[in-house]
């Protein structure tokens, strides 16, 4: 798998391959929710559903292990690279475990088709 597939495999935006080969995640983060899950896309970033509070970095740090698990990557490959305090966050995957992602568990649902 090379660098960029992560994002050929989802085609999203909201996915960004970096030279040293790894990947930028941008989230759109809705706090509080009954239960975690992807809601769709919002602006570019993957919008999410967590079901953390905002307070004293829980949220950060639930999407940081919800993300790992959704991706099957050790929780240590994913960090905060932006957005501590704000809704719209970016985690960075590190390279070693970019390759190894399940990206497409990243998907976003899609609308059923009309019958």
């Amino acid at each position: 798998m090379n660098r960029s597939s992560g994002q050929n495999q989802t085609n999203a935006t909201f996915l960004r391959a970096q030279k040293d080969g790894s990947v930028l995640v941008d989230l759109h983060v809705m706090p509080n929710a009954s239960r975690t899950q992807i809601q769709g896309l919002f602006d570019g970033a993957l919008k999410v559903r967590l079901q953390a509070p905002p307070v004293d970095g829980k949220a950060n740090e639930a999407l940081r292990v919800w993300l790992a698990k959704t991706l099957s990557i050790p929780n240590s490959s994913v960090t905060l690279q932006h957005g501590a305090t704000a809704r719209r966050k970016q985690l960075h995957v590190a390279a070693h475990s970019a390759v190894t992602a399940d990206w497409k568990q990243l998907s976003p649902p899609e609308s059923s088709p009309p019958d």
